[in-house]
């Protein structure tokens, strides 16, 4: 994926307001059409410290107003990944609300140093903004039944898994992966207190096509360590299930396998960078 692919992939989320903004901001004189035949520039408006700080720099004189979700997060994503060079260790939970200094900023550096997964953390950040819930209908020994559904409870999330055509099943473990690194990086003390029930978590690894095994074992592991193997399990699903993968899946198949690393990039963006601004896009999963 190169630099003008990645380039349009940004482009294709930002509106004519938001293109016009980043060339205000970066004080380039290029116009949305300008930026949309030259979408390799996007990239590399976003990475200037001037777009960090026109947006977050000064949160008590000039609050987020009119700046749209994805161009906040890619901008906050490129600026992260800047700032990591400078930083020699990160904490991490140790238990709700319990943290301990690691050491590990390289690996998690050379994860944001792909452009192509820094638009995928930029995509999922954006894609809860708004949470999805609704109903569907599912075949049950009693007949049809309606269920529920919400983006933020994995549980009923995975109810879908059966109750959708077999084409659209990559699409249902693409999200639920979304789910577990979305709750685990943004919210990870809520994680942290999320208690399974047996039933419950026996059903998720399940649903990951977990083998009955290790069941018992990550039942009873740490719930960060359950949902980063479970959003592992399903990403590692969307992959295998599609007969071609596209590039974007490709993606997706190598977050499965550096989620630790994603989930404690979001980790960081979260403690220093959302919350401490008002958390404006996200609602919290308690409800």
């Amino acid at each position: 994926m190169d630099e003008e692919r990645v380039g349009r992939g940004y482009a294709e989320h930002l509106n004519d307001a938001d293109l016009m903004l980043l060339s205000r901001a970066a004080g380039v004189s290029a116009d949305a059409d300008g930026l949309r035949r030259n979408p390799a520039l996007v990239p590399r408006l976003l990475e200037r410290e001037e777009m960090f700080e026109e947006f977050f720099g000064r949160q008590e004189d000039r609050p987020l107003v009119g700046v749209s979700p994805f161009l906040a997060f890619a901008v906050l994503v490129h600026h992260v990944a800047a700032e990591l060079t400078d930083i020699r260790y990160l904490p991490d939970r140790a238990g709700p609300r319990q943290r301990v200094p690691v050491f590990d900023v390289p690996q998690l550096h050379d994860f944001l140093g792909a452009p192509w997964r820094r638009l995928f953390l930029a995509e999922l950040l954006a894609s809860f903004a708004r949470v999805s819930s609704g109903r569907y209908w599912t075949k049950t020994p009693h007949g049809w039944r309606s269920r529920r559904y919400n983006e933020l409870d994995p549980l009923r999330l995975t109810g879908l898994v059966d109750a959708v055509p077999e084409v659209e099943r990559p699409g249902v473990y693409r999200r639920l992966g979304d789910v577990a690194l979305f709750l685990t990086g943004i919210f990870p003390d809520y994680v942290s207190m999320y208690a399974l029930r047996p039933f419950d978590a026996a059903r998720l690894l399940r649903a990951a096509g977990v083998s009955r095994d290790v069941h018992d074992e990550l039942a009873a592991a740490p719930p960060l360590t359950l949902f980063e193997h479970l959003g592992h399990r399903w990403y590692r699903q969307a992959y295998s299930l599609v007969p071609v993968a596209s590039e974007q899946l490709e993606v997706v198949a190598e977050v499965a396998d550096r989620f630790h690393q994603a989930r404690r990039v979001l980790n960081h963006i979260a403690d220093r960078y959302l919350f401490q601004a008002g958390n404006p896009w996200f609602p919290s999963p308690e409800g």
